[in-house]
């Protein structure tokens, strides 16, 4: 490929690192920018819920490089500068400031940003959001602190956050409608699995109720519920989930529906230019639909499939969905995906936190889930992508090895 060419990703993200650094070591040796809005290097956030929240993981161990990598690879790294406007027929990227790129390919990774609550009180100082390093680094600075914490929304963010808080010390109350944590994404008898964890852990779970209102003068200093109780607080952290940033490809023409729509390729509405990552609404050829995963793994692996695609392969992204969880001594692992009422199998007493589940659909695997059970997750990926017809009673049977129930060929780990 030509090397006078340029190639931009917008959003200094993991995808948009791993897909400079994709084009680099597959040989690309045109211009590579990089533009983040954050005034950091791109940086990983499961850590930012996890051990980097709680102080036991230095600021180093959150980036996807080292400092000098960019500058070594010859990417132009353009941090806290935003893209404002795209021209997909000039083939002109305009940033904040007005300083215009032209470019040849274009690959946009510009993520989620969290979900708002709009609710009274919702401005007030010390309602807080998960989402950022620098989101972070304010938390870690609550939880030295000490005091007592409201988390809105026990999901991925909500119950982590929960878990870190509470290992710190603080008094911590999860409010969420649902009546189990992660009740959408994994199911009630899942869901059950952590709400006791929380619980035994000393955290307050109020399921089933809303958030009425955050008050105080300045400060939040209560939550209200919709059942009428009065929490009193020192800060509240928000999860309630995130929404793609989409702005720039809807206002340019591009295709955009729950995400930017891509093909098997990465490949958006207009030619020559990409999407991978949370803001990927992206067709899966294995399930036969569009799947947006907010997940660490699918930003690392679609980044590099994009980046090859822009230098002119046809690479399809057909990986499995897969994403991991660390709450007290409770670890997970899922990989798949599923559709409300498909069959739960589980192999092992959820409440003795150490199992795994199957989803089953058409009598075939879907997804599954390994509970603090380790060294499965390429048997379990194995029974999904095979798409094998296999008994629920051989898969609830602990007597039988996951590997016998599968072909003989390997299967890649994630």
């Amino acid at each position: 490929m030509a090397t006078d060419q340029t190639f931009v990703i917008v959003g200094a993200s993991l995808a948009g690192a791993r897909a400079a650094e994709t084009l680099r070591t597959e040989g690309f040796d045109g211009r590579v920018v990089l533009i983040g809005a954050e005034n950091e290097r791109p940086y990983e956030r499961p850590p930012l819920s996890k051990e980097y929240l709680r102080g036991e993981a230095g600021r180093d161990k959150v980036y996807v490089h080292d400092e000098d990598f960019y500058a070594e690879h010859d990417i132009e790294l353009l941090q806290g500068r935003t893209a404002v406007s795209l021209d997909t027929g000039a083939s002109l990227l305009t940033l904040d400031g007005g300083e215009q790129v032209r470019f040849d390919r274009l690959l946009l990774a510009t993520g989620a940003r969290a979900s708002r609550l709009r609710i009274p009180g919702a401005d007030l100082e010390g309602v807080l959001y998960l989402r950022s390093l620098q989101d972070a680094d304010l938390l870690r600075m609550r939880l030295d602190q000490g005091g007592a914490v409201v988390v809105i929304g026990a999901g991925w963010i909500g119950a982590e956050f929960a878990a870190s808080a509470r290992q710190r010390g603080l008094d911590v109350t999860v409010i969420d409608p649902m009546t189990v944590p992660l009740e959408r994404v994994l199911g009630t008898e899942i869901g059950t699995v952590y709400r006791d964890a929380h619980d035994d852990h000393g955290v307050q779970m109020l399921m089933g109720a809303g958030v009425a209102a955050f008050e105080g003068a300045t400060s939040v200093e209560r939550v209200r519920t919709t059942d009428g109780r009065s929490l009193d607080c020192d800060f509240v952290v928000v999860g309630v989930g995130a929404q793609p940033r989409t702005e720039l490809a809807e206002h340019a023409g591009i295709a955009v529906e729950n995400g930017i729509l891509v093909d098997e390729h990465l490949c958006t509405s207009v030619p020559g230019v990409y999407a991978a990552g949370d803001v990927a609404n992206a067709h899966h050829p294995f399930y036969g639909e569009r799947i947006r995963a907010e997940h660490w793994a699918n930003a690392l692996h679609q980044a590099p499939v994009a980046a090859r695609n822009m230098l002119g392969h046809s690479d399809t992204y057909d990986r499995l969905p897969y994403f991991f969880s660390d709450q007290y001594d409770v670890g997970m692992e899922y990989s798949g995906f599923t559709h409300p009422g498909d069959r739960v199998v589980f192999r092992g007493d959820p409440a003795s936190r150490e199992f795994v589940a199957f989803w089953v659909a058409d009598h075939r695997v879907v997804a599954g889930i390994n509970v603090n059970v380790w060294d499965v997750s390429d048997s379990i990926r194995r029974l999904i992508q095979d798409r094998m017809v296999v008994e629920p009673r051989h898969l609830s049977d602990p007597s039988i090895p996951i590997d016998e129930l599968l072909p003989s060929a390997p299967v890649s780990s994630t």
